[in-house]
């Protein structure tokens, strides 16, 4: 889609009939399903109608064109705002979606959802969310130019483009924008820019009740070039000083930027404007009647769209194949020009893995302890020469969770004066700023082309955790790597010591958590991970010992999720030992004893209760028979996840209260994780399986 300059800008009638037109299908669509947020999606209507029209490159015909600029909007809850955009410039929604707004079925949800309509970048609705996945994005957008065209000047690459996001107050007042803002900053992402609302109303009212800091001063601190624009004398957006904005943020390519828009809330709504209950209420029939006449529409007519606005809005199809044959011109060019990146880039689109790639995973020895974190951090640099798609990090715990995959590469900008800074780097700094981290692992798999992982102690999962839950809601191949993962890392006492995390990462719908028993599991779990990118994205957890533990014989079964590890010496074993991660030695230990009395054991790793949940009905049946019911389940956490596998008569032995400051064995024997105990649960079972 070409764009126009601002000596070349124009914003005719018709422009102006679209920009209203798309102002009432928002006020119409909340007045007909009842509930929803009209007001912002009214005052942004000028500003998302000139992104989308006059200076995003983007093909509505072609959603997921690699060559397009990503838009994303922020504050979810004014779907509206990017909805009718959508339908004026011709992506897979029409009249018909929008008068569904918010109903069951509808392609047009209450906040964006990726995946279910068209054009939608990211999911949104948690504030601050949206900001930190643009971040990502334009973090990926530079190390996919990095992966397939490093070398080309700048703006000339098929690889270039922009991200776009609208954000608001909301956004801004939600850390986690902050903890995204100040990396963005720090990494110079030239390619993104923000589009700030500056409506001064929240649910509470005017702004002033929580938020009067300076914007655009924090935002320079953070190291953006920034911008404001005033409204119009009559409250609208100035629409030329906003283009000319838009256009100024893009050529400015060594910092990100942002623009600080002010805007009056449900403009032109003669009563409703600049009130917080058009934030997040319907208008009313009146109201909405009003505005129309305001507007010069008809105030009888709900929905109207004149075939004129509609023509014109979707000349955006026609500026978008243009776009597109340009990039494929350009494309072509390039792939002459770099046949073995193009090759590389057929793969990696794809979510292909290179043939014979599984040679490259290390093998550990039999017998020998190793912390699975360090196999982890062994496993990555050994898959890093042949996955050049693999890239990521730590928040600022790189040396402790092993996520180094190329120490002589650290993904920095051009001016960054340590010796390994590299703007296309493959080691990512998130610094100390989980929650982001996260959402910008969303933003960096959303973008495409890449493969991310990211990593920090398993107890700030709870920092988070709600942009863990994106990614699973959106089913998003990110890895996280979550290391020191239970008691077993000792002094650092309970405020370190993840107790209720297992359980509680289990409940994500979605989110697969893998607890490897050794480091060849961890090897295991990391080849299944990269395999189910694209045939099953999801995102995964690895949960990883600080500790070193025994290495078993691998054993490819661990990708199922559960398997057997040692069985009975009976035909059918007496009780079976469950168990995951550090804890599986305990099982082995007690069923050595158990053995010697004579009582048939059978060991069952457990690496992911997920995977093995997904497995045929005969295969979970031939590793936990449903005809033994004395079982134990062991797991140096709380106890909730393995009621459903142990049954009435099972035992679980885990803990139910935090930890202490100690070394890990003497925790370990006080809270009863030792094989002595498991041994007494497993005939504890047995009893009651008998009774």
């Amino acid at each position: 889609m070409s764009t126009q300059t601002p000596e070349s800008f124009e914003w005719t009638d018709l422009d102006r009939r679209a920009v209203d037109t798309a102002r009432l299908l928002a006020a119409d669509a909340v007045q007909k399903v009842g509930n929803g947020h009209p007001g912002t999606a009214m005052s942004l209507a000028p500003a998302a109608y000139t992104i989308f029209q006059k200076v995003m490159k983007h093909d509505p015909a072609d959603p997921e064109w690699t060559g397009r600029d990503r838009f994303v909007l922020s504050p979810g809850h004014t779907s509206l705002t990017l909805y009718t955009q959508l339908f004026l410039a011709g992506y897979e929604l029409e009249l018909d979606d929008l008068k569904a707004f918010r109903t069951q079925g509808s392609k047009t949800p209450g906040h964006p959802e990726y995946g279910h309509t068209a054009g939608v970048e990211t999911t949104t609705g948690p504030l601050g969310q949206g900001a930190a996945n643009a971040v990502g994005m334009a973090m990926a957008a530079r190390f996919e130019r990095g992966l397939f065209d490093p070398e080309a000047p700048e703006g000339t690459s098929p690889f270039d483009h922009t991200i776009w996001a609208i954000v608001s107050d909301g956004d801004l007042e939600e850390g986690v924008s902050a903890e995204a803002s100040s990396l963005a900053g720090h990494q110079k992402l030239g390619n993104l820019v923000f589009l700030y609302d500056d409506n001064h109303i929240s649910i509470e009212g005017d702004t002033e009740t929580a938020f009067s800091e300076d914007v655009l001063k924090r935002y320079e601190a953070y190291g953006w070039h920034t911008q404001r624009i005033e409204p119009t004398a009559d409250g609208d957006v100035d629409v030329p000083a906003l283009h000319a904005a838009l256009e100024a943020a893009k050529a400015e390519t060594g910092r990100p930027s942002i623009i600080a828009m002010r805007t009056i809330i449900a403009w032109p709504a003669p009563t409703a404007q600049n009130t917080e209950a058009s934030h997040g209420s319907a208008l009313g029939d009146e109201e909405i009647a009003a505005t129309k006449r305001v507007l010069g529409f008809d105030p009888e007519q709900t929905f109207e769209v004149s075939d004129e606005v509609l023509r014109h809005a979707r000349r955006a199809l026609d500026r978008g194949a243009e776009a597109h044959a340009a990039w494929d011109k350009k494309i072509a060019e390039w792939r002459t020009a770099q046949p073995e990146r193009a090759e590389l880039f057929d793969r990696v689109s794809k979510g292909e893995l290179p043939e014979g790639w599984q040679d490259a995973l290390p093998v550990f020895e039999e017998g020998k302890s190793v912390a699975t974190r360090a196999a982890s951090g062994k496993i990555l640099q050994a898959l890093g020469p042949v996955l050049p798609e693999l890239w990521g990090g730590s928040a600022d715990l790189a040396g402790s969770n092993n996520t180094t995959i190329d120490k002589t590469s650290s993904f920095l900008p051009k001016g960054n004066p340590l010796p390994e800074a590299n703007p296309y780097g493959r080691t990512v700094h998130f610094g100390i700023r989980e929650f982001s981290m996260a959402a910008e692992m969303n933003g960096i798999a959303l973008h495409g082309n890449t493969r991310i992982y990211g990593g920090t102690f398993l107890v700030f999962s709870d920092y988070m955790r709600n942009a863990v839950r994106m990614s699973a809601l959106m089913q998003l191949p990110v890895t996280y790597v979550w290391t020191h993962d239970s008691i077993g890392l000792g002094e650092d006492g309970p405020t370190h010591q993840p107790v209720e995390h297992l359980a509680s990462l289990r409940a994500i719908p979605g989110l697969n958590v893998v607890r490897p028993a050794d480091a060849n599991e961890t090897a295991i779990a990391w080849a299944e991970i990269l395999k189910r990118h694209a045939t099953d994205p999801a995102p995964h957890g690895l949960a990883l010992t600080r500790q070193g533990v025994p290495t078993y014989a691998p054993n490819e079964d661990a990708a199922k999720g559960g398997y057997v590890l040692a069985d009975s010496s009976t035909e059918v074993p007496e009780v079976i030992i469950m168990a995951t991660g550090s804890e599986v030695q305990l099982a082995m230990a007690a069923r050595d004893a158990l053995e010697a009395e004579g009582t048939g054991t059978r060991v069952v790793s457990m690496p992911c209760v997920e995977w093995f949940d997904q497995q045929p009905a005969a295969y979970r049946e031939s590793v936990l028979p449903a005809a033994v019911k004395a079982r134990v389940a062991v797991e140096a956490g709380i106890g909730l996840t393995w009621y459903r596998y142990v049954g009435d008569a099972g035992r679980i032995v885990s803990l139910e209260h935090f930890g202490a400051s100690a070394d890990a064995n003497a925790l370990f024997a006080e809270y009863g994780f030792t094989p002595e105990n498991v041994a007494a649960a497993a005939r504890a079972s047995l009893a009651a399986a008998r009774a």
